[in-house]
């Protein structure tokens, strides 16, 4: 985890203003060196100006004890700097002054300013020196362009190192202020990205868990509706009808063995939802694996062979070989469809009709496909049951899924799914699915 500059400013383990005991360290050094460098020059200002030296040298003291606040009042240090400027005095404290200064958060115009008066203060200050020095009389002949030029160079030399020190130590303190701020933000993010993805993995691993279990009761719940209908009609015709009741049993092992088949292939996309690929566990995030497994085995039962519009007609003869009355109508231009748009029609007929097994047996049905031109749509109806059937005795289960699942499936699709009993009392199913 970085550390920003809040925490930092939070936890302050240095004296007073100072951030750290070696910051501390520092400034006291600093200014106890220019304590003793204002106090030696203002000795000698005193004995040049008429002063009691006493003075002098307290004054320099004072004045260079300013270093002491320069981190909490750079400006201050600064003004001191240049007000000592005339006596000779405060070089140290100059360019300490001016490289905090140049450091701080300060406003550039301010900084511009303070180092504009400093840099004419000693320019004044260093032309009045050199001048006196070429007029003392030691022999030595200077053309006049020389202490102009003397004056100037000193004073840049004393003001620009330090200035351009401090504006490059301060800008790249606020750039590594600026990536520690950034990198917290990143982590952030990182860590909220890691929480959502695991939500989109949960998700993912709920849809997939209702989609597989809609797939086994549209499996299961056919087939096995199938097989109880042609058992009790076996067993009411077993004594009577020897060939027929031969024929039922025929009937239901091939219905188990296809529901078995199915189940097999449902069962093998679910062992193979992690692509097989031989990915390590601890080489990827827990998120990212529920995803991507949850997507391989999405992919992988869109992907199955699933029923297709083209079984339609077998589907209906095994209802018909149950004993259920029930035709087919096609409206249209018959033409192929997308995987998922065939599968999920098959499915909604598929559940219709298991529903009449259910809840209408022997009542007589009626199915009707229609190919347009953007849209197919199915619908299955069926007539009011009869008093008396074979099949009645079966008492066949219903966990009341089935019409959520269809509702589903076509909603997946962008379709419209309507389901309800009829004005003559029985019950009808439809559905419209976008051909595209």
């Amino acid at each position: 985890m970085t550390t920003t500059g809040e925490d930092h400013a939070a936890a302050r383990p240095g004296p007073w203003w100072w951030d750290r005991w070696r910051s501390a360290v520092l400034d006291v050094s600093l200014a106890f060196v220019s304590v003793l460098e204002c106090g030696a020059e203002g000795w000698r200002f005193a004995g040049d100006a008429g002063i009691p030296r006493a003075a002098g040298i307290v004054f320099g003291l004072l004045a260079g004890s300013a270093l002491l606040v320069r981190r909490k009042w750079p400006i201050a240090v600064v003004l001191v700097s240049i007000a000592i400027t005339p006596a000779q005095m405060g070089y140290l404290m100059a360019i300490v002054g001016l490289y905090t200064l140049a450091a701080s958060e300060l406003p550039r115009r301010i900084i511009g300013s303070l180092a504009g008066m400093s840099l004419v203060g000693q320019m004044i200050v260093m032309f009045v020196q050199l001048r006196q020095g070429a007029h003392s009389g030691d022999g030595l002949e200077l053309g006049e362009w020389f202490v102009p030029f003397a004056a100037v160079t000193i004073a840049i030399g004393l003001t620009a190192p330090p200035l351009l020190l401090g504006l490059y130590v301060g800008a790249r303190r606020r750039l590594m202020e600026s990536l520690r701020e950034r990198a917290d933000s990143l982590e952030r993010e990182l860590q909220l990205l890691a929480e959502r993805a695991e939500e989109r993995a949960e998700w993912a691993r709920n849809e997939e868990r209702t989609r597989i279990a809609r797939e086994m009761h549209d499996v299961v719940a056919h087939r096995v509706s199938l097989m109880v209908v042609h058992a009790a009609a076996l067993q009411a015709v077993a004594r009577k009808d020897p060939e027929k009741a031969v024929r039922n049993a025929a009937l239901v092992g091939d219905m188990g063995r296809q529901a078995l088949t199915e189940l097999r292939e449902m069962l093998g996309v679910l062992r193979s939802g992690d692509g097989g690929k031989g990915v390590r566990a601890d080489s990827v995030p827990l998120a990212a694996v529920g995803v991507a497994a949850a997507a391989a085995a999405s992919r992988a039962v869109d992907e199955s062979d699933g029923p297709c519009l083209s079984e339609l007609e077998e589907l209906i003869g095994q209802s018909a070989a149950a004993g259920m009355v029930v035709d087919l109508t096609v409206e249209g231009d018959v033409r192929v469809y997308g995987a998922d748009i065939e599968q999920t029609a098959y499915r909604v007929v598929q559940e219709a009709l298991t529903n009449v097994h259910k809840h209408a047996a022997g009542a007589k049905t009626h199915v009707r496909l229609a190919h347009r031109r953007s849209e197919i749509a199915m619908q299955v109806e069926n007539e009011p049951p009869p008093e008396v059937s074979v099949a009645s005795s079966a008492r066949l289960p219903s966990g009341g899924n089935g019409l959520v699942g269809m509702k589903e499936r076509v909603a997946a699709l962008g379709g419209v799914f309507v389901s309800g009993p009829t004005d003559a009392g029985g019950f009808r199913v439809s559905a419209v699915i976008p051909a595209a």
